[in-house]
């Protein structure tokens, strides 16, 4: 459920107005430097604070609780845990009963019979990758000098970033995104056939990340349209360096030596201020929904660092699963 990974195994915890949030990872290395300034940079880059995400502002500290000793990695799990301090869960109040068009409220009351901390959307909520930030940095240690970087690139179907943000914020509407993700230097021999193929893992791990409803390596898409000789990627020297790159770095499920090329999609954010209608469990009819509290109107300026975690924590296990294997 909450779990993901075989042998570098991560799990992550916590609501979004609840006490907090985190991570526990297990089948870390042992000996890997860790200190609390290395989270810095990859948690600056998913704070809130920009033009277009919500004001809700947290210190976002991490607490390191266990797994690590005189500034190494033990071997032990390690537990990092992120406290909640600016919340108002009074503003969700009312979506117990009129669950939030595109949101889980609806879903989550139904799987765990109303049980579920609805505030904020709970488990749900995008405050939750915080866990997989942390994750990520120790992550890309493991697989380091594999590089990988994020970049958003495009919100709502344009390059004009700041005038698709501005125009949502004046329209009290939400806009999604599209993030490029290029990894490089990842060795050939990552992933296994079929059902731990490189490709399968790193696209369980992306769509686990709140609001992605798309994943294509390569090509993609477009390669349906394209014919073999089109989308062949030649062979151009001893290394396995190709020509072109229509496979995205993958192929039969393991890693080739070229670039891993990803583009994640990410959905417009389901809490709006626009009006909305919604039906209502408690009186049984349609009502006008207005959404209070503070929310992102483009989540996806927040993401490209959270893909770059998914996709090291992805990594990593395949590295740890090859060197389990020699």
């Amino acid at each position: 459920m909450n779990s993901f990974g075989q042998v570098f195994r991560v799990q992550i915890f916590g609501e979004s107005h609840g006490g907090g949030a985190g991570v526990c990872i297990d089948g870390c290395p042992a000996g890997i430097p860790l200190v609390l300034d290395d989270f810095n940079n990859d948690l600056r880059r998913r704070k809130s604070g920009a033009k277009g995400t919500t004001p809700r502002l947290e210190g976002d500290l991490p607490e390191i609780v266990s797994g690590v000793y005189r500034n190494h990695t033990t071997g032990a799990p390690i537990t990092i845990l992120f406290r909640n301090e600016n919340t108002r869960s009074a503003d969700y109040n009312r979506l117990i009963a009129m669950p939030r068009p595109g949101h889980a409220d609806f879903t989550g009351n139904r799987k765990f019979g109303g049980y579920n901390d609805p505030r904020g959307g709970g488990h749900f909520s995008g405050r939750i990758t915080l866990g997989l930030v942390a994750a990520g940095v120790i992550a890309k240690k493991i697989i380091a000098p594999v590089l990988i970087d994020a970049q958003l690139i495009e919100v709502g179907g344009s390059k004009d970033i700041p005038t698709k943000i501005a125009e949502a914020i004046a329209e009290h509407d939400s806009v999604g995104g599209l993030i490029h993700c290029r990894i490089n230097h990842a060795p050939v021999g990552w992933g296994s056939p079929f059902f731990n193929g490189l490709e399968s893992t790193l696209a369980h791990i992306l769509f686990a990340i709140p609001a992605v409803k798309g994943v294509e390596f390569g090509a993609g898409f477009a390669a349906a349209a394209m014919k073999g000789s089109q989308h062949n990627d030649c062979f151009i020297d001893a290394s396995g360096k190709t020509l072109t790159n229509n496979a995205g770095g993958i192929n039969g499920g393991i890693s080739n030596g070229n670039e891993i090329n990803i583009r994640i999609a990410v959905k417009p954010t389901s809490s709006i201020g626009k009006e909305q209608t919604s039906f209502n469990f408690e009186t049984q009819t349609m009502e006008t929904l207005y959404i209070g509290g503070r929310h992102d109107v483009c989540i996806a300026l927040r993401v490209p660092v959270v893909v770059e975690a998914a996709a090291a924590i992805a990594l990593a296990d395949c590295c740890c699963l090859n060197t389990n294997h020699e």
